[in-house]
């Protein structure tokens, strides 16, 4: 009788299961942003270049 509940790692392994898909949702939050903001300095760069192609045809011409 007392070897009936010798499996109780149930609970924990449902634990471990929502902790990995918590951490699977938090580095595809971190790779997102991270990726948000590559894309924003890059936009800044262009950006940047374009306004010192416009200052150098104005002094040019």
């Amino acid at each position: 009788m007392a070897d009936r509940d010798w499996n109780h790692d149930t609970a924990e392994q449902d634990a471990v299961r929502r902790a990995d898909r918590a951490a699977r949702a938090g580095w595809a939050a971190i790779a997102g942003v991270t990726g948000a903001l590559g894309c924003a300095l890059i936009a800044g760069a262009v950006l940047c270049a374009l306004v010192v192609v416009g200052c150098l045809y104005v002094v040019v011409g």
